[in-house]
């Protein structure tokens, strides 16, 4: 285990980084975040800002035509982004996600055209694990691919694709072999246009409204045998080892999240009036913040130490990512339900943004595992 207080340092430039990505946010982001809620529309305001700055994707490489952002400076974006709308943090959460598994296992040919594709604005990546029968227990899924001399020929159905339908690249998980189980499983990059792919109709979703969540629906797609990812078989440990350390950028939108909903809840209760003074004064008021405050910077140091651990590859990597992820979405729901009650009534409409932010913060504890799924993991991965 690293030494506690060797984990991780901000640097100036990644200060001026966030500095830049909240004003960004603040600016072209914010003033469409109710709308897009609201609306449930994907929010191409947010697409167009982040890809004119090139901060979709900051993850990619310099030799892909990417930033090459470490693993810090991708928390931090998704984190600003997030303080004024969850939706649109999405666009480089799951850029990411979808990509990795490409720069982690791909093909030099794999990584060239397709985060060269990310970098460049071509299209967005989705992640492709989850099925109808297959959520936690991911190994026990049933899309198939079937080797069809220089093709693979897929077919099945994914659930709960973030920015399915908008994304044109998919990293799909599929069984090559099905008397393997997780071993039998493989990893492939389908193209949106490819013949057979199609979508299902949007969620009805709680929060996270912006960002659209589909099916994906295979039908005999037929695809060059370069588009798998690594060697055949290898596609679960590829899913596992990009969860990783996506699970940290989940708890970098739970960050933005909770520090979005403690920031207006500060200037709420600073401004509003009761038995003649503002109750920013009472100490219950008082203790609510603090509370809130000290969960939402644990959370913080926690997720920042997780990143570096993505950075360096630690071993432990697979705790703490899993550790950050539930720390930190939990204290989003608690801290963003605390922002509510410091509103009162006027918290629960929807003429304030903290209650889109408590709806929003929901999730953070369900996709990329359930936070159960994180307390077996870190049971399995003690330090």
């Amino acid at each position: 285990m690293s030494e506690p207080f060797d984990l991780f340092r901000i640097s100036e430039e990644q200060e001026m980084l966030r500095d830049s990505v909240r004003s960004l946010a603040e600016s072209k982001i914010a003033p469409f975040a109710a709308e897009v809620d609201e609306q449930g529309r994907f929010p191409q305001e947010a697409r167009d800002a982040l890809e004119a700055a090139d901060l979709h994707a900051v993850h990619v490489p310099e030799q892909y035509d990417g930033a090459g952002a470490d693993a810090l400076s991708t928390v931090i974006v998704i984190e600003e982004v997030a303080r004024v709308c969850a939706s649109s943090s999405l666009i480089p959460a799951v850029n990411k996600l979808g990509s990795l598994p490409v720069q982690l296992s791909g093909s030099e040919e794999l990584k060239s055209r397709y985060l060269g594709a990310l970098a460049r604005r071509e299209g967005m990546f989705s992640y492709c694990l989850s099925e109808p029968e297959a959520g936690s227990d991911a190994a026990g899924m049933k899309t198939r691919a079937v080797r069809d001399g220089d093709h693979w020929v897929l077919d099945g159905v994914k659930r709960w694709i973030t920015n399915a339908g908008v994304s044109e690249f998919y990293t799909v998980m599929a069984v090559t072999d099905p008397d393997k189980r997780s071993k039998g499983i493989s990893a492939f990059v389908v193209e949106k246009d490819d013949p057979g792919v199609s979508f299902g109709a949007p969620e009805r979703k709680l929060g996270i409204k912006g960002s659209p969540t589909r099916e994906v629906y295979f039908d005999q797609v037929r695809i060059p045998a370069d588009r798998m990812i690594g060697e055949e078989g290898t596609g679960f440990a590829t899913a596992m080892r990009t969860l990783d350390h996506t699970r940290v950028t989940i708890a970098a939108q739970a960050l933005g999240i909770a520090q979005g909903a403690l920031d207006y809840a500060k200037g709420y209760v600073a401004e509003r009036k009761q038995f003649g003074k503002a109750i920013a004064e009472f100490q219950g008021i008082q203790f609510m913040l603090a509370d809130m405050a000290m969960k939402l910077e644990a959370a913080r140091q926690l997720t920042y130490a997780a990143a570096a651990k993505s950075e360096r590859g630690d071993k432990d990597l697979t705790f703490f990512g899993a550790a950050a992820k539930c720390y930190a979405s939990d204290a989003a729901m608690e801290i963003t339900t605390d922002a509510v009650q410091l509103l009162g009534g006027y918290g629960y409409t929807r003429d304030y943004p903290v209650e889109r932010m408590m709806r929003d913060a929901k999730i953070t504890q369900i996709y990329e595992g359930t936070n159960q799924v994180q307390r077996i993991v870190m049971a399995r991965n003690l330090p």
